[in-house]
């Protein structure tokens, strides 16, 4: 297959990665205008084309990679691993290290800044990561590493873009039902219209008649305001604003934030290879690691504070027919919009709700793999990496309700002319209210470093199944140094804000907890009996 060749499969990976890609883009843009104060033309001029540059660097080389393989095995199904803006990190860094700079310093250079400094320093643990990521992915089982891709897919993607079709369900079904019909139900369109195409073009054309029923999606001036910021924006060399905010204060400052989301995007990327190889894509993790690690580094250096990272949602791409134009496409396209301020007239042109049928069934697939790909009698092991990725889910939209009523509450209190500083904090709440449908101080232990304990748990589970005790004893064990310093199950609240508690020695609880539990898998393999189970 020539390098250039771009199948029917490539189109539609092309629409779903593309809307994806929009959809990170969209929200950092958004939080940088509104949260971080970035003027909309610095955005345009400097974020989003650094952006372009980690995008197309990446998307080039796993495009070429996978058309490599494809020539080394004579195949021409290989699907190239999908890569885009980490999702977690951009909330991460906005949030935790780049708001709180803006609030003390007023300064929306300086949480810029610091922005660049937590994405070079992600980098930096991503490169370093690939040296070492091949020996965790030798000794973790399978479903270990699935589990976890499978509880983001069904929370943060599916159950994300689920509510949002049954919010407008008259706009969204359509395009779902079309999605369902060809890649569950093999059901081809008239002329050989890929799914992902007609699936796009009625979500537009359904979006544009929203307003007959009273529930417009297209605000008026949108188009006229997406085109003020047409032009063409080279990328910006940021290497000296990097530079002067590379100092060890700052670093020790931000070590909380920075430490615990590189180890996430190396421990991420390295799930989404082994979900590649598991669709059978068997690409190098070393050469893959370094290459997302690059692409932040390059990235940043041309003023970009996301880090990049190797997607979710390979066999999605696979099912869908994509092989590695999709992945060029999408680099190209990409860097198209954000060299010449192409954003906001996308955004008024396609709304989110014309193309997330596909990132949908994408989640869909990702978690149908978990269960698809592993030995039958793991699937408890699955089902137990799940629960982890819950608790995120449940913590961010818990957080997410106390920080609109704060803001509620602000805005009365200013309204009444009250001058009395009042806030409705998450702090404020005891983590053990009776009345609570859930345990508060639980589902924020159990989200923090949630990737982490989903593979834990996971692993525990397997050889429990595998009645392996010595290897159970020694991932509890390990469970047990990580929430010791903090890197899973530790937290600190602060108003509404949850951090991390990344220490020497962060609690008692958990070690303890963990190392009893390994205990008893250690007393089960001396003084239990000795045959395995039988398959």
């Amino acid at each position: 297959m020539n390098f250039f060749t771009i199948t029917r499969g490539d189109l539609d990976g092309f629409f779903g990665l593309m809307v994806d890609n929009l959809i990170q883009l969209l929200v950092l843009s958004a939080l940088c205008l509104g949260v971080c104060g970035f003027p909309l033309g610095f955005i345009t001029a400097v974020v989003l084309p650094g952006a372009a540059v980690s995008l197309l660097v990446g998307n080039i080389f796993y495009a070429w990679q996978a058309w490599k393989l494809g020539q080394k095995t004579n195949r021409t199904d290989v699907t190239a691993i999908p890569y885009g803006i980490n999702t977690v990190s951009l909330f991460a860094f906005v949030f935790f290290v780049m708001f709180p700079t803006y609030q003390a310093t007023g300064n929306y250079v300086a949480a810029w800044k610091a922005g660049l400094l937590v994405s070079f320093i992600s980098g930096c643990i991503e490169v370093i990561g690939s040296f070492v990521a091949a020996k965790i992915r030798l000794y973790t089982p399978r479903a270990a590493l699935l589990s976890a891709l499978a509880g983001i897919a069904i929370t943060f993607i599916s159950m994300d873009f689920l509510l949002r079709t049954f919010e407008r369900p008259i706009i969204a079904f359509i395009p779902l039902g079309v999605i369902l019909l060809q890649y569950f139900g093999k059901v081809r369109f008239p002329f050989g219209i890929p799914g992902g195409l007609t699936s796009v073009v009625l979500g537009i054309l359904l979006s544009y008649l929203s307003s007959f029923w009273g529930d417009p999606i297209y605000q008026p001036g949108a188009i006229e305001n997406g085109l003020q910021t047409i032009g063409f924006y080279f990328p910006q060399l940021s290497i000296s604003p990097l530079f002067e905010t590379l100092t060890y204060a700052n670093i020790k400052a931000y070590f909380s934030v920075i430490l615990p989301m590189g180890i996430f995007n190396v421990i991420g990327s390295l799930q989404n290879i082994e979900s590649a190889e598991a669709s059978g894509d068997s690409f190098d993790t070393k050469t893959s690691l370094l290459v997302n690690g690059l692409g932040t580094l390059a990235g940043t250096a041309f003023g970009s504070p996301f880090p990049t990272t190797i997607y979710i949602g390979h066999p999605g791409w696979k099912a869908l027919g994509a092989k590695h134009s999709y992945s060029v496409l999408s680099g190209i396209f990409m860097t198209v919009v954000s060299l010449f301020g192409l954003m906001g007239l996308i955004q008024a042109l396609i709304p989110v709700e014309a193309g997330m049928a596909i990132v949908l069934w994408i989640g869909i697939v990702i978690t149908s793999q978990a269960f698809q790909a592993i030995p039958r009698h793991h699937s408890p092991a699955v089902v137990v990496g799940l629960l982890p990725a819950f608790a995120g889910w449940a913590v961010l939209i818990i957080q997410n309700v106390f920080i609109f009523l704060d803001g509620k509450l602000q805005t009365t209190l200013q309204e009444l002319g009250v001058k009395q500083t009042i806030h409705f904090s998450l702090s404020d709440i005891p983590p053990h209210l009776t009345f609570l449908p859930y345990a508060l101080s639980g589902v924020l232990s159990l989200s923090q470093g949630f990737l982490i304990t989903s593979m834990v748990w996971s692993a525990m589970v397997v050889f429990i199944l595998e009645r392996e005790w010595k290897k159970a004893a020694l991932w509890a064990g390990v469970a047990a140094i990580l929430s010791a310093i903090g890197w899973i199950h530790s937290y600190e609240l602060q108003g509404n804000a949850i951090l991390n508690r990344f220490t020497e020695f962060a609690s008692w609880d958990f070690p303890i907890a963990y190392l009893s539990l390994a205990t008893l898998f250690l007393l089960v393999q001396f003084l239990g009996p000795k045959e395995k189970q039988a398959k």
